[in-house]
């Protein structure tokens, strides 16, 4: 079933001096949107084998779930009702541009120049006007403003070749009106300045490296399983091209409700999540496909996690990936995040890497993202805890 329930929450944001001087009342709605997945199931008759391939039925999900960051890391939060929305824009007005959707920056490129080119294509038709340079008997000694401009036309193809510096040939200014050489100058130094914003702001769109992030992957689902004696969280993040991304690090938070000793109950808590490969925190490069985890115990905001207590949990897990990408040394940021219903207990991830015959290093993404289920299903922390207290106790 889809939810089409939406939460409201009404925030006041006060500014510290160093950004504004005033406080603003700002109308938060939570959309959620329902993920749709496809899964694939497969039949259990028993054998290991089967068993391990039979745990594809778990990963059905709910088709609607709350989320703060969807699938594909993009923000689950509209602000509405902010005063000064667009004067605050408008203060910006690079970043603005920059981030506005490419139809309406295709638009603003092209319109840049056509309106340029007809705004001073008037006000020369205007100054030849003004000079009676339309009234004059051709056959008469009188010196037009612009040469062989004879309409509005003619003052707007005046004022393309202008601006595009294709050289003056049939159209060009006289030496008889200082004010249309003054416009001259003006035109080239204006209109100069605003394709440079606009070319730049072009440019710097192509430029960012959110494209990039786009060729990071992350797996569907995250598995809980008994990963070198210690129960761990785990998640598998690759990187699909074959350029390298360095200094990878992999963090998360965990967003939750929680309710103070005040009685205030606050609707997204944060709490750290570190996540390590091996006994590193920090990736040199992502070249393969990685499995990063995170130990559950007593440092852990999800410490008291159990098989049974985990489908009814409420919770996100906000996964991010910061690297640089080495050809351009430019910063990145992938996101995905995990609900509790995309948290399989007792799971592990299916080898990707293989050896070709030819003795090369295969990544197999087409199980990607399959889990079987653990040999040696997982305890809780206390459960394990308890289990060695019970072996101390018999030693003894």
């Amino acid at each position: 079933m889809s939810s089409t329930s939406q939460s409201h929450t009404h925030t006041r944001i006060t500014h510290t001096p160093e950004s504004h001087t005033h406080q603003s009342h700002t109308h938060t709605r939570v959309t959620h949107t329902p993920e749709s997945h496809t899964h694939q199931s497969h039949t259990h008759t028993g054998t290991p084998e089967h068993r391990r391939h039979s745990t594809g039925q778990k990963l059905v999900m709910a088709e609607s779930v709350r989320r703060l960051v969807t699938k594909d890391g993009h923000s689950n939060v509209k602000i509405d009702n902010v005063e000064g929305m667009i004067k605050l824009f408008l203060h910006d007005i690079w970043t603005t541009v920059v981030d506005i959707k490419w139809r309406y920056k295709i638009t603003l490129f092209a319109s840049t120049f056509v309106l340029t080119w007809f705004v001073f294509g008037v006000v020369f038709y205007l100054i030849g006007l003004s000079h009676g340079d339309f009234d004059s008997d051709p056959s008469s000694n009188h010196t037009p403003c612009v040469m062989n401009v004879d309409s509005l036309t003619g003052a707007y193809l005046f004022s393309l070749e202008t601006q595009s510096t294709i050289g003056y040939g049939f159209r060009h200014v006289s030496e008889e009106c200082p004010l249309a050489i003054l416009t001259l100058v003006l035109q080239l130094v204006l209109t100069g300045l605003a394709e440079i914003f606009v070319t730049g702001a072009f440019l710097a769109k192509l430029a960012r490296p959110k494209k990039r992030a786009g060729s990071i992957r992350f797996s569907r689902v995250a598995v809980v399983c008994v990963r070198d004696g210690r129960l761990r969280l785990m998640v598998r993040v690759a990187n699909l091209r074959n350029s390298l991304l360095i200094q990878c690090q992999l963090s998360g938070k965990l967003l939750s409700s929680r309710v103070t000793q005040e009685g205030e109950k606050i609707l997204v808590h944060q709490e750290s999540v570190d996540f390590q490969l091996e006994s590193s925190g920090e990736c040199p490069f992502l070249l393969l496909p990685l499995t990063f985890s995170h130990t559950l115990d007593e440092r852990s905001p999800l410490a008291n996690l159990t098989a049974d207590e985990l489908p009814r949990r409420e919770f996100e897990l906000l996964v991010t990936l910061n690297g640089t990408v080495e050809s351009t040394a430019s910063s990145c940021q992938s996101r995905t995040s995990y609900t509790a219903q995309e948290i399989l207990w007792a799971h592990e991830f299916t080898p990707v890497l293989s050896h070709t015959r030819g003795g090369k290093l295969t990544a197999d993404f087409s199980v990607f993202d399959r889990v079987a289920v653990c040999s040696d299903p997982p305890m809780s922390r206390c459960a394990a805890e308890k289990l060695q207290l019970e072996e101390e106790y018999r030693r003894e």
